[in-house]
C-alpha cells in the first residue's frame, strides 16, 4: 500500500470511516460504551450516575447518535413513569471490543506515558 493508499477505495467506506472517527473517538461514547457493556441493559439514570461529569444534554445526544449509528438500541416502556432502557446492539458489542485495545494499551504503557510527560514538562 502506498502512502496515498492508506483509504480504502470505495469512498463511502472512506465517509463512514471519517464519520465514526469522529463520532466515537470522543471520550463520551468510548465511555459509554465501556458503561453500557459492562452494565448491560441500563437506565438514563444509571448511565448518568455511572458516567462522573457527563450532563444530561451529553449523555442524550451521544445516546442519540449512537441509536442512529446503530450501535445502542432504545427501548422505552409503557409505565408510569415512564421507564427507557439502553443497551448496545452486536454492533455496538464489536465496536467496544475493538476500543478495548486502547484501554489495554493504556494499562500496558501508563508509566511510560507519564515518564515520557514528566520529562517534557520539566524541560
Amino acid at each position: 500500500m502506498s502512502d496515498g493508499d492508506w483509504h480504502a477505495s470505495d469512498p463511502r467506506v472512506d465517509a463512514l470511516v471519517y464519520e465514526l472517527i469522529g463520532a466515537v473517538a470522543d471520550k463520551w461514547t468510548m465511555l459509554l460504551l465501556e458503561t453500557l457493556d459492562e452494565g448491560g441493559e441500563m437506565r438514563f439514570t444509571q448511565i448518568s450516575r455511572a458516567i462522573p461529569g457527563i450532563s444530561q444534554k451529553m449523555l442524550t445526544q451521544t445516546l442519540r447518535r449512537m441509536e442512529r449509528d446503530g450501535l445502542v438500541t432504545r427501548t422505552v416502556h409503557a409505565v408510569v413513569p415512564p421507564r427507557v432502557d439502553y443497551r448496545l446492539t452486536p454492533l455496538g458489542e464489536s465496536l467496544g471490543e475493538a476500543f478495548c485495545g486502547v484501554w489495554l494499551w493504556a494499562e500496558a504503557n501508563l508509566d511510560a506515558v507519564s515518564k515520557a510527560r514528566a520529562g517534557f514538562d520539566g524541560r
